[in-house]
C-alpha cells in the first residue's frame, strides 16, 4: 500500500456536513419513533478492516473474482438480541463480486457475494459520537 489518499475522500467539512444533515433530518424521527436515540456510528479497529479485507481477497480469489468490492448495510437487532435491550441500528459489511462497470460515486451494481461471510460486530457510542 502506498499511504496515497484515496481518489474518493472527502473533506472533514463535507463530513461533517453529511453527518449534521443526517441528524437533522433522521435522527429526530427515529428518537420518536423508537422512544430512545438510535446508534449512527460505527467503529472497528484498521486491523479487523485489514483482517476482513484479506479475508475477503483470499476467498474471492478463490472464486475466481478478481476485483471484488464491499457493500454496507445498514441492520437493526431484535431487541432480545441486543445488548443495549432497545433493538439498536447496526451497519454491516459484505462482500460483492467484480465491479460490473464504473459508476463514480453513485454506486454500483455489484451482486452480493453469498459464499464469503459478511463483517458485523463494530462497536458504536452510547450516546453517538458527533462527527
Amino acid at each position: 500500500m502506498s499511504g496515497k489518499r484515496p481518489e474518493k475522500c472527502i473533506s472533514v467539512e463535507e463530513a461533517k456536513e453529511l453527518q449534521q444533515q443526517w441528524c437533522d433530518h433522521r435522527a429526530h424521527h427515529l428518537h420518536k419513533c423508537l422512544g430512545h436515540e438510535d446508534a449512527r456510528e460505527f467503529w472497528w479497529s484498521v486491523e479487523e478492516l485489514e483482517e476482513y479485507l484479506a479475508y475477503v481477497k483470499e476467498e474471492s480469489t478463490k472464486q475466481g473474482i478478481k476485483n471484488p468490492g464491499i457493500r454496507m448495510y445498514m441492520g437493526a437487532y431484535p431487541q432480545q438480541k441486543c445488548s443495549h435491550g432497545k433493538g439498536m441500528s447496526t451497519l454491516f459489511l459484505t462482500p460483492t463480486g467484480s465491479k460490473v462497470r464504473s459508476l463514480g460515486k453513485d454506486g454500483g451494481s455489484e451482486p452480493n457475494n453469498y459464499n464469503i461471510q459478511p463483517l458485523n460486530g463494530g462497536s458504536s457510542g452510547n450516546p453517538p459520537a458527533d462527527y
